[in-house]
């Protein structure tokens, strides 16, 4: 018996401590109910204890659902933790992800232009023939006029009238020469003007740009018969440009023979200027 009363003793005290006890019951109201238990529990018999029984179930019931909204606020506080975390951590490893893709780009980029060093460094040239290796910093474009820009000038050697390679072939000459960078006119430039030689006659012409991709070869002797894929060289005529230095094949088109360059003016990365001896002006 002393027991029984124990135990819903124990179910009362913790109802009152429940906080959202207080808006269902009084605490005169549940002090009267107690001593008034107490006052029955002490006859023994079988409606005491049904009753007994009910009360406590309900108590319980009581208690259970007033501290429902206690863990219900405490389980959405840790859940809302959990989800700033995952944010956070997603936050992250997404900053990561593209710091990760950005230095794999880099690394693409500085293969490739390592590659690209590489292909001109181990190209043949004339051990006698000495050159200055370049960058090109600017790809100066117009419907009509083509040149580029070096990194180097004066400082490297570099003098207006040199002739400019790439991969051996002949791609223009530089026209203008500052300290630390020159400009470059492309063969394909309006104003560029060459004295080359090609096929077995050794035939002798300019090459001549005209604003597009493929210079054109003028000034050829009279009743000359183009033909396709003879191969272009520099003739050396006007003293300052190496003889023999491979240009492109010339290609018969409408009566005119122009000139398919072996380098590709578009796609110009690194080059070299070939240093000559003495300082020469041109008007190329």
């Amino acid at each position: 018996m002393a027991s029984n009363r124990d135990d819903f003793g124990i179910a009362i005290r913790y109802a009152l401590l429940q906080k959202g006890a207080k808006h269902k019951f009084s605490l005169f109201f549940l002090i009267c109910i107690s001593i008034l238990i107490f006052f029955l529990d002490s006859f023994s018999s079988n409606i005491m204890s049904n009753v007994r029984s009910i009360l406590n179930d309900s108590i319980y019931r009581v208690s259970a659902v007033s501290s429902s909204p206690f863990n219900f606020l405490e389980n959405l506080g840790k859940d809302t933790k959990n989800i700033f975390f995952v944010l956070k951590e997603n936050k992250y490893l997404k900053a990561e992800l593209r710091e990760l893709k950005k230095r794999d780009f880099q690394t693409k980029y500085l293969t490739n232009e390592n590659k690209r060093l590489k292909e001109v460094l181990d190209s043949k040239n004339d051990s006698a023939v000495s050159y200055v290796l370049t960058k090109v910093l600017l790809d100066k474009k117009s419907p009509f006029l083509k040149s580029i820009i070096l990194n180097k000038g004066r400082r490297s050697g570099i003098v207006k009238g040199m002739p400019v390679i790439s991969k051996n072939y002949l791609i223009g000459k530089v026209v203008e020469a500052n300290y630390l960078s020159s400009r470059v006119l492309l063969l394909n430039d309006l104003n560029s003007r060459i004295p080359v030689t090609f096929g077995d006659r050794a035939v002798q012409s300019i090459l001549t740009g005209i604003g597009r991709d493929k210079p054109r070869l003028e000034y050829l002797p009279e009743n000359f018969e183009a033909l396709d894929g003879e191969t272009v060289f520099t003739s050396g005529k006007d003293g300052i440009l190496t003889p023999g230095l491979p240009i492109g094949l010339t290609e018969k088109i409408n009566n005119k023979l122009d000139v398919k360059l072996f380098a590709d003016p578009n796609q110009l990365s690194f080059v070299k200027v070939i240093l000559i001896d003495k300082d020469t002006e041109s008007n190329f």
